[in-house]
């Protein structure tokens, strides 16, 4: 690294984050999954595996398709190359180890389309490249013209199978990713309910089981949906977040509780349906007796009170940015974000107060002063 940085200055170093990154393409698979098609896995370390078979006629064919897909992830800042083909294993060698970066290849065609690509593409283990290149095979389409019988004695089944599954003699399963389903509990009445009180009891009843579902995955709830489907079909909807994850039975209930007056029960309501919409890990900590240490204070309950009634963009505080400029020293960050480190310099004088338009400054004159290296101005 002290190699690199001293040839190339300017060079950014960035941490490796092998887990970020590993959510982050779930993510990405999640999304293609939505938008895409309904089968999508993750190709490891940076790739992703779609069967577009049926779906590809809804954006206009595979190659106006793959366009898009590329597209999208150019304006998302990723630089992307797309192939559509028969196999997995054709489509893994042409987007890994081709040249092109949109490519269709045609039924029957693989065969060809693989030939001059390097072993490699065949996902094969190291230690079988090296063998084969003992014995000056670099390419696939001298490996797939060799006899299998030699090859399987020596090296083993993993050259033949590989072979088939990108020719699509063999199959291979895709295993798509599957979304996690958001915690949710739901109450059916026999009689249509519609009167305030009502509304609030029976919240009361659905916030501990959602509490307790969250507790079984260890998470707590940061967006929080009631949904009150009403006689005549329509939907009733109250949403309410917190700043940081939460399942405090009491807490969640009032939040709700506070938004009733916003709900029109028109005829009545049959079914109330209580989602986490939006939940994240959280910590099960333990309770500390405040004879060993002082109890901390907590305004998280606060925040979110003023946050649901005010909005959640109308409380903020400002944290240090590194800059020179005043006015761009600051930023706003959530009221609840994590303190950072940096503060704001003190080494010279900050102005308390900025002007709304910048002013020019002229020197009127120029005097030097004994015992003073320097030039002193005179400013206007």
């Amino acid at each position: 690294m002290a190699k690199a940085q001293a040839l190339y200055p300017d060079l950014v170093l960035i941490d490796a984050d092998p887990e970020g990154d590993r959510l982050g393409l779930e993510k990405l698979a999640l999304w293609f999954q939505h938008r895409i098609a309904p089968i999508v896995a993750v190709d490891a370390p940076d790739g992703l595996v779609l069967d577009t078979t049926g779906a590809d006629h809804l954006h206009g064919g595979e190659l106006p398709m793959l366009k898009d897909m590329v597209h999208r992830m150019a304006g998302a800042g990723f630089r992307a190359k797309a192939v559509v083909a028969e196999t997995w294993g054709a489509a893994h060698a042409i987007a890994r180890y081709g040249r092109a970066p949109i490519a269709v290849v045609q039924a029957g065609d693989a065969s060809k389309a693989l030939a001059d690509l390097p072993l490699e593409a065949l996902r094969l283990p190291p230690t079988i490249i090296e063998g084969l290149a003992t014995l000056g095979v670099s390419r696939i389409g001298p490996l797939a013209a060799m006899p299998r019988a030699p090859l399987a004695l020596r090296f083993g089944p993993d050259i033949a199978r590989r072979l088939d599954q990108a020719f699509g003699r063999i199959g291979e399963a895709i295993l798509p990713v599957r979304p996690v389903d958001p915690v949710e509990v739901s109450r059916n009445f026999a009689e249509p309910i519609g009167a305030a009180e009502t509304i609030a009891r029976y919240i009361g009843k659905l916030v501990p089981l959602l509490c307790q579902g969250l507790d079984e995955r260890g998470q707590g709830v940061r967006r929080l949906d009631l949904l009150l489907h009403r006689v005549d079909s329509r939907t009733e909807a109250i949403r309410v977040a917190t700043a940081m994850p939460v399942r405090d039975v009491k807490r969640l209930t009032r939040l709700l509780c506070e938004k009733i007056e916003t709900i029109n029960p028109g005829f009545g309501i049959e079914r109330m349906v209580l989602i986490a919409s939006q939940a994240e890990p959280m910590d099960r900590r333990q309770t500390v007796s405040s004879l060993i240490a002082e109890e901390e204070t907590d305004v998280s309950d606060l925040v979110d009170t003023l946050a649901n009634r005010v909005g959640m963009q109308a409380l903020y505080r400002f944290a240090p940015v590194e800059s020179d400029l005043p006015e761009r020293s600051f930023c706003r960050v959530p009221a609840l974000a994590p303190e950072e480190t940096k503060d704001w310099p003190d080494h010279w004088p900050r102005p308390t107060r900025l002007l709304a338009r910048p002013e020019p400054v002229q020197a009127m004159a120029e005097l030097n002063c004994p015992g003073f290296c320097g030039d002193v101005f005179y400013l206007i």
